[in-house]
């Protein structure tokens, strides 16, 4: 009888020792993910957009901006012809990407509509409807 008792006990230990391991092991991954999140956000370059009745341009640092007409977007513009999700701003594969989000008046990269996803360079203009948008800086 006490054989018994004493596999239970040691099963007990057992598991208790597995789960605390486990549990470690986890608890290391969750540090691991957001050390890496932490890192790469200050890893991202800066975006300066620079709108034409602004005398300063507008910085952000974040991995996706939207801009539109709702008051949502991360840049939002009060034109008729700015659709309410208009463009995207994407930084992928160390590069900044704009993207039409299916505009009514369409996106325009350099005087090009665009109909794909495009790399953004320094000194590009963006036309959302008719505003128009410098880039200024990609740093």
């Amino acid at each position: 009888m006490s054989a018994i008792i004493l596999l239970v006990v040691r099963i007990f230990i057992a598991l208790g020792l597995y789960a605390f391991l486990g549990w470690a092991f986890w608890t290391l991954y969750q540090d691991l993910i957001a050390q890496s999140r932490a890192l790469s956000l200050n890893a991202l370059p800066k975006l300066s957009l620079r709108l034409p009745d602004e005398p300063t341009p507008r910085l952000y640092q974040q991995l996706e901006i939207t801009i539109g007409r709702d008051s949502n977007c991360d840049l939002c513009l009060a034109d008729s012809t700015v659709s309410g999700h208009h463009a995207r701003l994407l930084y992928r594969q160390g590069q900044w990407w704009l993207e039409d989000l299916n505009s009514t008046n369409g996106t325009y990269l350099n005087q090009t509509r665009l109909t794909e996803p495009a790399v953004l360079t320094g000194g590009d203009e963006i036309r959302c409807g008719q505003v128009q948008i410098n880039i200024e800086n990609l740093s």
